[in-house]
């Protein structure tokens, strides 16, 4: 059996870690770098140095981008009065096709006892003082539909209701068992419209 050198077994290996990429994957990513021009490599690379170098947590709701302050909570058009929670960064740019103007709040992974993830290890205990001045009108409870979505979105609910203020959830637009950032416009748009109090 042919030896593979170690540093395309790196790669591979390194591929392989991304969710998503499974052995074969990895290997014809590697395999295509390996003919590629150096400086598409050397594009690649910079790219992922430059991203982990220059992006931030908001230190609002918790989204990423470049400065403390990501362009939606900088943003003086947006609607401050409604917040909508999602799981992570990538259901607010599935928001965002669906012409979301409201604020957000990214807890980055939901409740999962199975996992040992709980309320303390996200960003739940961050949404409450952004509630305190009495601003926000509604939060709009974002999760995905599943089993551990809901059961983050409930634990919300419960947090939140004795301060008065209105919490929603998204409709079943969505099918049950699958994530934001995989659903159409259409779909958000009327998840969004047909969001109902919790």
């Amino acid at each position: 059996m042919a030896q593979v050198p170690k540093s395309v077994q790196n790669l591979i290996e390194a591929f392989e870690r991304l969710p998503g990429i499974g052995p074969k994957t990895a290997q014809r990513l590697t395999y295509y770098l390996l003919h590629a021009p150096i400086e598409e490599a050397k594009i690649l690379a910079e790219a992922a140095l430059g991203m982990k170098e220059k992006t931030k947590i908001c230190s609002i709701c918790f989204n990423i981008g470049e400065e403390d302050l990501c362009q939606i909570c900088s943003d003086i058009n947006r609607d401050k009065e409604i917040i909508a929670v999602v799981e992570n960064p990538l259901d607010v740019l599935a928001i965002e096709k669906a012409d979301f103007k409201g604020l957000y709040h990214v807890l980055h992974g939901v409740i999962s006892p199975l996992e040992n993830i709980g309320p303390s290890e996200i960003h739940i205990k961050e949404l409450l003082p952004r509630l305190k001045d009495g601003s926000v009108k509604e939060i709009i409870l974002a999760t995905n539909p599943t089993m551990e979505g809901e059961a983050t979105a409930m634990y919300i609910q419960r947090l939140i209701a004795p301060l008065g203020v209105k919490v929603t959830r998204i409709a079943r637009g969505l099918p049950v068992g699958s994530d934001l950032e995989y659903a159409d416009k259409t779909t958000l748009s009327r998840a969004l419209e047909g969001r109902k109090e919790y």
